[in-house]
């Protein structure tokens, strides 16, 4: 409804957005929320929207002529408080669902970390353990030594450097993504 009223009357003005953001001193992706619905203007705005666009608040609300000022205000008044209300739910419910998906890569993401980081412990301590033990084997020309030790790496560690930060910025953004 107001949404389509700015696209409507900009347009039957023969102003783009731009032209519509400069006179209002706004950006024009501001303008752009609001033929989108994404948000809406203050009261003060809205005034200044109606008289660049040479009509009236009512118009611009979709609101039947009101007999007085009061009452014009007052209509204004309530049309805004339920745009901004649908509008912070619809900004509500995008938090709740960013925050649970924040939350999911968080303990995923460490999950996997975790795992990682124990296996290599346990391969570390496992060569360390075997790194100057020999066995013998049968050759061809007789016994043959063999030293086991297994090979480690700390360049192995580096391979997990992405999911540890993947996992460092999902805890970031779901702690910020909390209600304040």
């Amino acid at each position: 409804m107001l949404s389509e009223n700015i696209k409507k009357l900009r347009k039957a003005k023969g102003l783009s957005q731009e032209e519509l953001a400069s006179s209002l001193n706004v950006v024009r992706q501001t303008v752009s929320k609001w033929e989108k619905g994404l948000s809406v203007p203050d009261s003060e705005m809205l005034v200044k929207l109606a008289n660049e666009l040479n009509t009236t608040v009512n118009i611009l609300l979709d609101e039947t002529k009101p007999n007085n000022k009061s009452e014009e205000i007052d209509n204004s008044t309530e049309t805004l408080k339920s745009l901004n209300d649908t509008l912070a739910k619809q900004n509500e419910s995008k938090r709740k669902t960013l925050r649970c998906i924040f939350l999911i890569m968080a303990i995923v993401s460490t999950l996997f970390v975790s795992t990682y980081v124990f296996n290599e412990i346990y391969h570390y301590f496992l060569a360390y353990k075997f790194k100057s033990e020999v066995t013998l084997i049968g050759g061809a020309n007789g016994p043959t030594t063999i030293l086991i030790a297994a090979g480690y790496s700390f360049k192995k560690i580096l391979s997990i450097f992405p999911l540890v930060i993947i996992a460092i910025v999902s805890w970031i953004e779901f702690y910020k993504t909390k209600r304040k």
